[in-house]
């Protein structure tokens, strides 16, 4: 049986259209059983379909760089903290 964080880790997959039959199924079934999941991907799917819908906006670029080198931050602890956790997040 799938579980809500299996859902979660297919998400962007199933949105994208890459996931096999098999996996589809198993997702569609749980978002049909699982409220909570269906928010989740109702929404997600609005979102997405919203966004494709507008222009592009570009950010200055001080804030792009104080974004990146956040999210380098980010990324690096993680990767620092999955190796401290055996590979456990």
């Amino acid at each position: 049986m799938l579980t809500c964080k299996d859902f979660l880790a297919e998400l962007t997959d199933y949105l994208d259209e890459c996931v096999d039959a098999e996996v589809r199924e198993q997702l569609e079934r749980h978002i049909t059983e699982c409220p909570n999941c269906w928010v989740i991907a109702d929404t997600t799917k609005r979102t997405i379909q919203i966004y494709k819908g507008m222009d592009p906006y570009p950010i200055p670029g001080d804030v792009e760089e104080r974004l990146m080198k956040a999210l380098e931050a980010k990324m690096a602890a993680r990767r620092k903290g999955s190796c401290l956790s055996g590979g456990r997040d």
